[in-house]
């Protein structure tokens, strides 16, 4: 079975990734202008309102019910989808479900298709199929746009080119545009997209959307957006193919109040979307003539299948709990070797992939919790990480060194005497590193402990030797 996760099977470690990307100051410095916007933005829209957490419970109740009951609302909503005119295809896998994209297209003489809300695709790594199929994407998000263009690979879920400033915007459009003259400025860069763009959405006949939710009680779509890209990609094409990750379904049309209020305030900062679609099937008269939906698996039953992280799916890809992130807000989304960055890629990604990759993910996170305090839908993300670094080291899957290391350890702590030897030991060794009780520039692997925190030297005298000095005990 072919599960792909953008690269996230072929990138490097995350720590390797991370250090090169600490080294560069640009990126460091777009990162924290954009995400300290973004949070203050939503901490204002939040406070307003009193029954916040209140919407987070219901949320969460929501998914994790859709979760117990997914077949069901599943096959409801292929029954109402059809009833309304659609047609509904099932993949198992990103090999399956491009090759129905793909088919669809050339039973339609076409070789161009316009795309909007996609992360999906990039998960299925769907421009490249289309590609070596002979179909040219053309991405109409601006931040997608600006990805597609720049030859570049997203890093954050919600603003994609969070990593690009103006400058090498205007840079990217001038270039792949053919444009001799272009401010810099934030209306010469929408406008020149605009142009860009419009000609393409009046000619090309196939449009690709994602799915923020899918309604079971009437087979309905929804897509969320702030541009006005996404209404004339849903409109316009004479066909038009929406990819659905299964965990999307929502039960009832008016589940859609909670995550309305929810989705935009967290991701954007945005008391409500300015676009939001909802279709269900051609109308006979204006708009897509045919209409169909690829319900996608690609490992998502195996989340589920977990019950100690199958609320990983609940995830509404708002994107918060990157921009509360300490790791994320250092590195950025391209550390995390995936289309999912941040903390939710840290979980989402080796779990899709059976944790066969990406095995490095879950120890992306200093556990802090700022995730969990940020997610609309509740997903306890630090206990998940836990979760799965247990099942990393069950598997015999943990580094080497990592490996000896707690195997010594477990072994010294295992005996009050082996302790006290390995305390008087460590003393002895410390001496050249110990500064004002902090431990300093230690060789080797154990120099990312030094390197940024502190670390506290072992104490002159432990416990169990105070203890026995007094003679309360015999210190073994």
């Amino acid at each position: 079975m072919s599960v792909r996760v953008g690269h996230a099977a072929e990138a490097e470690d995350f720590p390797m990734a991370a250090k090169k990307l600490l080294q560069n100051r640009q990126l460091r410095d777009n990162l924290r202008h954009a995400t300290d916007v973004i949070r203050g933005k939503r901490a204002k829209v939040v406070n307003e309102l009193p029954d916040w957490e209140e919407l987070r419970s219901a949320a969460h109740e929501v998914k994790e019910h859709v979760l117990r009951y997914l077949g069901s609302y599943l096959e409801q909503f292929e029954q109402k989808c059809k009833q309304a005119g659609g047609q509904v295809h099932w993949a198992r896998d990103a090999s399956e479900a491009n090759g129905i994209i793909a088919g669809i297209i050339k039973r339609h003489g076409e070789s161009e298709v316009i795309k909007v809300k996609t992360m999906t695709s990039d998960e299925m790594s769907l421009n490249d199929a289309l590609q070596a199929a002979g179909i040219t994407p053309y991405e109409t998000d601006l931040a997608d746009l600006i990805i597609q263009l720049g030859e570049d690979a997203p890093s954050h879920i919600v603003v994609p080119a969070l990593h690009r400033n103006r400058s090498e915007v205007r840079q990217i459009f001038q270039e792949k545009m053919h444009l001799k003259d272009l401010g810099d400025r934030p209306e010469d860069l929408t406008a020149a997209a605009r142009e860009y763009l419009r000609e393409k959405f009046l000619r090309v006949k196939i449009g690709i959307s994602g799915a923020n939710f899918a309604i079971a009680e009437s087979g309905s779509v929804v897509v969320v957006e702030s541009e006005g890209n996404g209404r004339m990609c849903v409109s316009l094409p004479r066909v038009l193919i929406t990819i659905v990750g299964i965990e999307k379904i929502l039960p009832r049309f008016e589940d859609l109040e909670i995550f309305l209020q929810l989705l935009p305030r967290s991701a954007t900062g945005e008391r409500m979307n300015p676009y939001n679609s909802i279709w269900a099937g051609p109308s006979g008269t204006d708009g897509p003539q045919e209409f169909h939906v690829v319900l996608l698996d690609n490992g998502r039953t195996n989340v589920m299948a977990d019950p100690e992280s199958s609320e990983t799916l609940d995830c509404i890809r708002c994107g918060a709990c990157l921009n509360a992130c300490p790791v994320y807000r250092q590195t950025g989304g391209h550390a995390y070797g995936s289309v999912y960055a941040g903390p939710i890629g840290a979980i989402l990604t080796p779990q899709l992939q059976a944790l066969e990759h990406s095995q490095s993910l879950p120890y992306a996170s200093s556990l802090c919790g700022a995730c969990y305090e940020v997610c609309p839908v509740k997903i306890n993300i630090p206990d998940i990480l836990i979760h799965l670094r247990g099942e990393i080291v069950k598997r015999g899957d943990a580094p080497l060194n990592e490996r000896i290391a707690m195997k010594a350890v477990g072994f010294a702590l295992s005996n009050g005497r082996r302790l006290s030897t390995a305390q008087k030991l460590a003393r002895i060794v410390q001496r050249p590193f110990e500064h004002d009780g902090n431990l300093q520039d230690l060789p080797s692997m154990l120099a990312g402990w030094t390197t940024f925190r502190d670390l506290a030297a072992v104490p002159k005298t432990s416990f169990r030797e105070w203890w026995a000095e007094r003679g309360k005990g015999t210190g073994t």
